[in-house]
């Protein structure tokens, strides 16, 4: 295992899962506050088209991927809030049209498309110097609106029209947290794939709710788990030599039920304690 430490590729892969995670809690924390998890997926989805032309037009698939995701959730937003269109509907409109471009370009690309089952299942191993920059300018972009605009992302997240009557710019900081959650999910997908995005905006959060549902305890909580997990994962992947994505929502997984066994073991314990108390 500490040769692995040698290699450029492993360390690149460490500071990538450090990076991700903490932007992943943050953005994360939102979404599920906000009860948006399922915009995620549609996004993550709708990610696909943008990669099909990317391929197609021989332009960076990352750039249309991550341009595809900014339109596709401003675009949930826009008609679910002035058409009057369930959000629902429109996330499986978005999610349904987003595979069926990315299919139908990639089909049409000549030749082998390359890398393509990094995007779809994750290649951590193979994130880039110029991956970390990236990561690294997206975290200190969304960690620094999160200082500046906290108690408005918190009001906006938990009750948007007691917000809006407040005089609070909910349109503004809704925009913003849709742009930023949507550069998110595309730059994550280098380290977990299409398939597997969600597990890290979503379980370390709702782990992280048993803890604590106030939001800064449950987005510090969620940087501590999407650490763990993440950093168990890439070791354990190269221990056992198995993908790493796979193994990475495993062990979220495998935390949430030990959090959990252990809160419904303190809470039995707490109430045959007080029983006996009262007795």
């Amino acid at each position: 295992m500490s040769d692995l430490l040698t290699y450029q590729f492993f360390i690149n892969a460490i500071w990538a899962v450090l990076i991700i995670s903490v932007s992943a809690a943050l953005i994360g924390t939102y979404i599920v506050a906000r009860r948006m998890v399922a915009i995620c997926g549609g996004i993550t989805h709708a990610c696909f088209g943008g990669l099909g032309l990317g391929y197609y037009f021989g332009l960076s698939p990352l750039a249309m991927a991550a341009a595809f995701a900014v339109a596709s959730s401003l675009g949930v937003e826009w008609v679910s809030s002035r058409h009057r269109v369930r959000e629902d509907s429109a996330i499986a409109v978005v999610w349904s049209i987003g595979m069926a471009v990315g299919v139908l370009f990639v089909f049409l690309t000549p030749g082998y498309v390359p890398e393509l089952n990094a995007f779809l299942f994750g290649n951590i191993l193979s994130v880039s110097t110029l991956d970390l920059w990236l990561f690294g300018g997206f975290t200190l972009v969304a960690g620094t609106f999160f200082i500046w605009k906290f108690r408005q992302i918190v009001a906006c997240a938990f009750d948007a029209d007691f917000a809006r009557v407040n005089g609070l710019p909910v349109g503004a900081i809704t925009t913003a947290m849709t742009i930023l959650t949507a550069l998110c999910i595309v730059l994550t997908i280098r380290l977990v794939g299409v398939m597997l995005l969600m597990s890290m905006l979503s379980l370390p959060q709702i782990t992280a709710e048993v803890f604590s549902r106030n939001f800064r305890p449950m987005m510090l909580w969620s940087v501590v788990i999407s650490i763990v997990g993440s950093l168990g994962g890439l070791m354990l992947s190269a221990w056992i030599d198995v993908p790493c994505s796979a193994l990475i929502v495993l062990m979220f997984a495998l935390i949430f039920s030990l959090v959990k066994t252990g809160a419904w073991l303190r809470d039995r314990f707490m109430f045959k304690r007080g029983e006996a108390s009262a007795a």
